[in-house]
């Protein structure tokens, strides 16, 4: 059976992750506040901030900056945009 949580990021229920996907406190928030779709959302915007900023994963600097990124796109309303991002037209 799918675990379900009331996702903050899509403001509904749906189905949860089968687990923390991040360790600490904050890993702790996503798994019971963040649904599955949230996060792979989260991903994929992770992906655009990674290449098109050129970041150095083996960077803490980098790292830090991402999980910054990560609780203030999920519980925040967004994060920062790549510079010169330009959304796709729907």
């Amino acid at each position: 059976m799918t675990r379900m949580v009331q996702c903050v990021y899509l403001k509904k229920e749906a189905p949860g992750m089968t687990y923390a996907p991040y360790p600490g406190e904050l890993g702790a928030r996503i798994y019971n506040q963040i649904s599955h779709e949230a996060f792979e959302a989260w991903k994929r915007h992770q992906t655009m901030l990674v290449n098109e900023n050129r970041l150095n994963l083996a960077d803490l600097r980098a790292r830090q900056y991402l999980a910054r990124q990560m609780e203030q796109f999920l519980f925040g309303g967004g994060g920062d945009q790549p510079a010169g991002y330009v959304p796709p037209e729907a």
